[in-house]
C-alpha cells in the first residue's frame, strides 16, 4: 500500500451529502456548515469559490475546490453577488436574513436550483466525518486547493454528474465511491502541482528505502516492529535507517508508527464495535491497558470515552432528497 493510498484508507464516504445544483445568475451561496471537507465540481459554467481571509478562485467546467473545514466561504457566480442562501450545520438552509428561501426549488434527485434551465451545474460533496487517518492528509492542504480539469487524468465529474440524479438500489454506495474516487485524484494531482507544499511524508514515497518502510508500516501495522527490525528489511544498518527516516519523513520511525497505529485505533472505534483489545491487537498493541494509555496521551480521553463522543449531526431527516427538499424551502413529505 503507497502512502497515500495508506492515508487515505480509512473511513469512507458513507451517505455523504451529494448534490447538484443547477443555477441561473445572479447566485450565492454562504456556506457555513463547519463541514470538515468538501468537494465542488463545476459540470458547466463557472463559479467562484471565496474563502473568508483567503484568496478566491474562478473555477471552470471540470476544475475541483477541496474546501477544508471548519472554516465559513462563499459559492457564487460572481465575487460582488449578495448572499442568497446560508447553508448551515446538517444542510439547514435559511436566507441571511433567516426568512425562508425564495426563488429555489427541488428539481429532482439530489438536485436543487433555480430551474433546469440555469447555465450552472455544480455536484458538492460534503463529508460529515474525518478520520483520524484522512487527517494527516488534510493539515497539509490550504483552506481551499484548486485542481484544474486539465490535471485530473480519469472522466470522475462526468462520472459523478451521470450518477448523482440516478434513484437505484445501492445508489448511495455507487456515489460515496465515486467522491471518494474523485477525492483521491484530486489530491493526487494537488500535490504532484504543487511540490513545494507536498508534505515530507508524502515525498518519502519516492525514496527507495523510506518508501518501503512506510509499505510495510501500513500493510503490517500489528507486527511489532523495531528500528531494528525495519532496518533488517530495507537492507541498511540501524543508525543509518533511522538517520534516513528520520531526515525523509521529518519525524524518527518509532514516532510515525505510533501515531499511525493510534489513527488506525480511532477510526475502528469510531467505525465498528469492536471490543478495545480486538482493537489494540489490530493496531499491535499487546492488551487493551498498553492502547489505552498510549491512546490517552495521543487523544486526551480514553478509547471508550472517544467511542462515546457525540457524532457529528446527521443530514436532514429522509435522507438526501429530504436534504434537498430542505434546501430549496419544500417541505419534505
Amino acid at each position: 500500500m503507497d502512502t497515500l493510498a495508506g492515508l487515505l484508507d480509512g473511513p469512507r464516504a458513507r451517505g455523504a451529502f451529494l448534490l447538484r445544483s443547477i443555477l441561473e445568475p445572479p447566485w450565492s451561496l454562504r456556506i457555513q456548515d463547519r463541514a470538515p471537507l468538501t468537494l465542488i465540481a463545476v459540470v458547466r459554467g463557472s463559479a467562484w469559490v471565496l474563502p473568508d481571509g483567503g484568496a478566491p478562485a474562478l473555477l471552470a467546467p471540470g476544475d475541483v475546490a477541496v474546501v477544508r473545514g471548519p472554516g465559513h466561504y462563499t459559492v457564487a457566480d460572481d465575487p460582488g453577488t449578495p448572499w442568497q442562501v446560508v447553508i448551515h450545520p446538517g444542510q439547514r438552509c435559511t436566507s441571511p436574513s433567516g426568512t425562508p428561501l425564495d426563488g429555489l426549488s427541488d428539481l429532482g434527485v439530489r438536485t436543487w436550483g433555480t430551474g433546469h434551465a440555469g447555465t450552472t451545474t455544480l455536484l458538492t460533496g460534503t463529508y460529515q466525518v474525518v478520520g483520524e487517518v484522512s487527517d494527516r492528509v488534510l493539515t497539509e492542504l490550504p483552506e481551499l486547493a484548486v485542481v484544474r480539469h486539465e490535471s485530473l487524468d480519469a472522466p470522475l465529474i462526468d462520472l459523478l454528474a451521470a450518477e448523482i440524479g440516478k434513484k437505484a438500489p445501492g445508489q448511495e454506495t455507487v456515489l460515496d465511491r465515486l467522491l471518494d474516487l474523485l477525492l483521491i485524484a484530486a489530491l493526487r494531482a494537488w500535490f504532484a502541482g504543487s511540490p513545494d507544499r507536498t508534505p515530507a511524508w508524502y515525498s518519502a514515497q519516492c525514496d527507495e528505502v523510506v518508501g518501503q518502510a512506510l509499505q510495510l508500516i501500513h500493510d503490517t501495522p500489528a507486527e511489532q516492529w523495531t528500528v531494528a527490525g525495519l532496518a533488517a528489511r530495507c537492507g541498511l544498518s540501524r543508525a543509518g535507517f533511522a538517520r534516513r527516516f528520520t531526515d525523509v519523513v521529518g519525524e524518527p520511525p518509532m514516532t510515525y508508527l505510533t501515531s499511525w497505529r493510534l489513527a488506525l485505533a480511532a477510526d475502528l472505534l469510531r467505525e465498528s464495535d469492536a471490543t478495545i483489545g480486538s482493537v489494540a491487537r489490530q493496531v499491535g498493541y499487546g492488551s487493551a491497558f498498553a492502547l489505552s494509555n498510549a491512546f490517552k496521551r495521543r487523544f486526551g480521553s480514553s478509547p471508550q470515552e472517544y467511542r462515546r463522543q457525540d457524532q457529528p449531526e446527521s443530514l436532514l431527516a429522509g435522507g438526501p432528497q429530504g436534504a434537498v427538499r430542505q434546501l430549496a424551502g419544500v417541505q419534505a413529505q
